[in-house]
């Protein structure tokens, strides 16, 4: 479709943030996967941004890791052409179903119950909050790698502590960081080994853009 035809759709953040307000939190979070749920304030920045920069409208998108579709749900909102949410966990995944048959959005939307190392398939945008590897260092990277052999444009979320690494780790696999964000990320009480009620850290957003598109 032409660039005509991509400003048809308006989309207003503050509306997909309150559509995204009601997307479940996971319903039994493990903590050795980081299911942490992404804050609807955050998600519907990322997407607006995606939006904007003609990455969702008429495009496919895939969510790895999706937990329970906060991604995938509003990149159907906002008018992809086709969506896929993968996780390994069939519990989130079933809460992210239940969203897209209530939204009226199951035509465009797939969900794969998968590790992401095994997924197979292709995508014009991957959006995606991978898990920050504070239980597991590098817990983010399989996410990244498979991002990066399905997708041109990479949209992930990860702890600013590992910032140095990951922008090296970026142009490793050919491809350049095209927009950054940084946003505080609240964390609420959801295990026995967390002190704090809620807890914030930054986080930053990396746009990833393969060489060359």
């Amino acid at each position: 479709m032409g660039e005509s035809g991509r400003k048809m759709m308006k989309v207003k953040k503050r509306d997909i943030e309150i559509r995204l307000e009601k997307v479940p939190a996971h319903p039994a979070p493990r903590a050795h996967l980081e299911q942490y749920s992404t804050p609807a304030v955050i998600a519907a920045d990322i997407l607006f941004t995606a939006f904007s920069r003609s990455d969702i409208f008429q495009r496919r998108v895939t969510d790895l890791g999706c937990g329970t579709g906060i991604f995938a749900l509003g990149a159907a909102l906002m008018g992809a052409s086709s969506v896929k949410g993968i996780d390994i966990d069939e519990s989130a995944v079933a809460v992210a179903r239940e969203m897209s048959d209530r939204w009226d959005l199951s035509h465009v939307m797939e969900f794969e119950i998968t590790d992401v190392n095994d997924h197979r398939g292709d995508a014009d945008t991957v959006i995606m909050n991978p898990p920050f590897g504070s239980q597991k260092k590098g817990a983010d990277r399989p996410f990244l790698k498979k991002a990066f052999e399905i997708a041109p444009e990479v949209y992930s979320l990860h702890n600013q502590r590992t910032e140095d690494f990951l922008r090296e780790f970026i142009s490793r696999y050919n491809y350049r960081i095209s927009e950054e964000k940084r946003y505080m990320f609240d964390i609420d009480n959801m295990f026995g080994f967390h002190k704090e009620k809620t807890k914030e850290f930054e986080v930053i957003l990396f746009v990833s853009s393969r060489e060359g598109t």
